[in-house]
């Protein structure tokens, strides 16, 4: 049902996919309940900083378009749900075309603001295969590195690898050696989600794979179909130990996992200036701008 909804509309935005939404279904405790003509889906904003604040998704449609009196409908009795639990009604992660075209429908009804850290990086999964040109000077120079000086194997990611991929987790975990605080929380919160993620692969269609250096996991990436055309990337790890892996996982996926569509979505970097530095040097070909909706 939820794959009929999400599938009836382009939303092109990393949250709205199916993976992504069982991923974090826990994390952000999702609910969900069909309002008119929409499917909406609510939850607690617990990957945020400021943690708990409810939201609602914007309402999902399945025919692949919105109408004004039904949709105001939905917004207003998804209000009364948020209003009757003392809570404020708030949709969040509302992509940019989505907002244009509810300001159309409902002109001066709503408030939007633009939420940079949610914007989600897309980028075009031939030019991460092939790493032309010099804008990639720096990422092939160390994905050189680590083909020439490393033995490795890339394979699927199947379930029964379990238990050592989450060892592999914990030791990266272990590296970063955090202090306590947002970031530290983020990587635990991510660890409890992956747990149930690993079991599940094959029946929720995730797209996975590892390298193997000397037989053991060290690094691993795994993604979701998002539309016809985009593979997201939700979760990628490397040993930084190892010069040049970061760049040798993000290829091996591209080529064996994500070859078959034009974009590869490497979700938000949540506001993490680290993050933000990293996504931005894959030179990406666009933002999907992510907005907070308002009623007024």
């Amino acid at each position: 049902m939820l794959e009929e909804y999400l599938r009836g509309f382009e939303y092109k935005t990393s949250g709205l996919s199916y993976s992504s939404l069982y991923m974090w279904r826990e994390i952000n405790q999702f609910s969900w309940k069909v309002i008119g003509d929409y499917l909406c889906i609510a939850a607690a904003d617990n990957l945020e900083e400021e943690m708990g604040l409810s939201f609602m998704f914007p309402p999902l449609t399945r025919t692949g378009g919105y109408d004004a009196e039904k949709l105001r409908e939905t917004l207003d009795a998804a209000r009364n749900e948020f209003e009757a639990k003392g809570e404020s009604f708030v949709m969040m992660l509302v992509p940019f075309h989505v907002v244009e075209i509810f300001d159309k429908l409902l002109p001066g009804t709503l408030s939007f603001e633009a939420d940079r850290p949610n914007f989600d990086y897309v980028y075009d999964t031939k030019e991460l295969i092939e790493l032309k040109g010099k804008k990639f000077h720096g990422k092939r120079n160390h994905l050189n590195y680590f083909l020439n000086h490393y033995d490795y194997v890339y394979e699927r990611m199947t379930p029964d690898m379990a238990g050592e991929v989450m060892r592999f987790i914990d030791e990266f975990n272990e590296r970063k050696a955090l202090p306590e605080g947002h970031e530290r929380e983020l990587l635990e919160m991510e660890k409890e989600a992956m747990a149930d993620v690993l079991v599940h692969l094959d029946d929720v269609g995730y797209l996975a794979g590892v390298i193997r250096i000397n037989d053991k996991v060290e690094a691993i990436s795994i993604g979701g179909q998002l539309g016809g055309k985009t593979v997201t990337v939700h979760v990628e790890k490397s040993n930084i130990e190892y010069r040049g892996l970061y760049q040798a996982i993000n290829n091996e996926f591209c080529r064996h996992m994500a070859s078959h569509v034009k974009r590869i979505n490497r979700e938000e970097d949540m506001g993490i200036s680290g993050l933000r530095k990293a996504k931005l040097s894959y030179n990406p070909i666009k933002l999907v701008e992510k907005y907070i909706v308002k009623m007024k």
